[in-house]
């Protein structure tokens, strides 16, 4: 077992599905004071989008199906994000839907806080350790 400090600044990914990229970004504009707080990355036109929409610099990976969801899955198992707020569409096939397996996948093996929806994304950012350091548990996995 391995304890990995989340800092009270934190590295945030933003992702949301075509049909979702609107609501993130609303809801990127309503918690803009926080969000501004934090690094902010996300992929392609979400990233672009939030950026447009809030003015806060929010560093752009690939689209989502261009490999930016295992960019972000990438940097989870380098220690590189503490958080994950994606905003996918359960009601449309992704043909990137593996990519989007693994990434979640790889945000529950390294036990970052993750928002799928509205309410948890609230939730994350009210929370008491959105502005304070916070030690998380890594669990020792053996393949």
């Amino acid at each position: 077992m391995e304890k990995h400090v989340i800092k009270a600044q934190k590295h945030i990914a933003l992702v949301a599905h075509d049909n979702r990229k609107e609501a993130l970004a609303e809801w990127a504009v309503e918690n803009e004071k926080i969000l501004s707080r934090h690094f902010l990355s996300g992929t392609g036109t979400t990233a672009r989008l939030i950026t447009e929409k809030t003015g806060l610099p929010v560093y752009a990976y690939r689209s989502g199906p261009l490999g930016g969801d295992q960019k972000v899955g990438s940097l989870i198992a380098e220690l590189k994000l503490d958080m994950l707020i994606f905003f996918w569409d359960p009601l449309t096939s992704q043909p990137h839907d593996p990519d989007v397996k693994a990434l979640l996948r790889i945000a529950v093996l390294y036990n970052i806080p993750v928002a799928m929806n509205r309410a948890t994304a609230d939730f994350l950012l009210t929370s008491e350790y959105m502005e304070k350091d916070y030690a998380r548990v890594i669990l020792d996995f053996k393949i």
